[in-house]
């Protein structure tokens, strides 16, 4: 039986509760901060981050891990008795962090190394990989779990309220037209990953309307799919997010819940106070 490694970068940022039992080895990005380098998740931790962006006259900027960094962790994977890795990260379309697995796969020998794109970030990466997990610890062969991480991504989602546009343009992650729907009339833009890109989908007069239309988008995306599974997603806004989740619970009747912090890596392009759901639906 081919024994699996699991490989993600430090944007999916799985809750404890879900990886409980499953070995996931975690490839950082960088965080580069008024002439300070740190690895998210490492060096520097969500609360500590947004507590010191929200204030900051520095924007900080990010760095996707180097092919020597994932090269590194291959290697190291394969030393161990790992005969095959499963490396599932962060979308094309914001980071470069595929390219560099790409890369150092392609340096790499003796190993069978599954370079998978989520099309998506933080826990819409984590459903599909912790899907791929699940199936890695039943035996299932490497091509196995890859067909099973790329089907649970169609079941997969990702909605998101950002306090402003400004940090998603300022990084390069979403264009000047989408962010003319957070400038007027100081609206709260409504966010979906599709396709792998963030899309400015709606603007809402109040954090309190936008938060009752994520849910209500929520449902919609969900429709009538079971089981569901659902995530809220936070930066630095915890007691909002405990409410967010409790609301869409009840409207959806999850079979499992978590709330996430949105790793620094993520969070240097969305903002603090950013809210949003993760979910799967469907995934049997």
């Amino acid at each position: 039986m081919a024994k699996i490694a699991l490989v993600t970068d430090s944007t999916t940022y799985i809750p404890k509760e879900l990886s409980k039992g499953f070995e996931i080895n975690v490839v950082p990005s960088v965080i580069i901060w008024g002439g300070e380098t740190f690895r998210d998740g490492v060096d520097i931790q969500p609360t500590e981050f947004y507590k010191r962006l929200a204030t900051s006259k520095e924007t900080p900027t990010t760095s996707q891990p180097t092919p020597g960094d994932f090269k590194e962790m291959y290697e190291g994977l394969a030393k161990k008795g790992f005969s095959d890795i499963l490396s599932v990260h962060i979308s094309a379309k914001f980071s470069g962090t595929m390219a560099s697995a790409e890369a150092a796969k392609a340096q790499v020998s003796g190993i069978n190394i599954a370079v998978v794109d989520a099309h998506s970030a933080s826990m819409g990466t984590a459903w599909p990989l912790l899907e791929g997990a699940k199936a890695a610890k039943q035996g299932k062969s490497l091509d196995e779990c890859v067909e099973i991480v790329k089907k649970t991504q169609e079941h997969t989602g990702i909605l998101l309220m950002v306090d402003t546009l400004e940090f998603l343009y300022r990084g390069g992650r979403i264009g000047g037209g989408a962010r003319f729907l957070g400038t007027a009339l100081k609206l709260k833009p409504i966010l979906e990953v599709q396709e792998g890109a963030l899309e400015a989908i709606e603007r809402v007069r109040t954090k309190g309307k936008a938060l009752d239309r994520l849910v209500e988008l929520l449902i919609e995306r969900i429709a009538s799919r079971t089981p569901v599974h659902l995530a809220v997603l936070h930066a630095n806004a915890r007691e909002d997010a405990m409410k967010l989740l409790e609301e869409g619970s009840k409207r959806v009747n999850p079979i499992e819940t978590a709330v996430a912090d949105v790793s620094p890596a993520v969070g240097t392009h969305t903002g603090p106070g950013t809210l949003g759901f993760a979910f799967m639906a469907g995934v049997k």
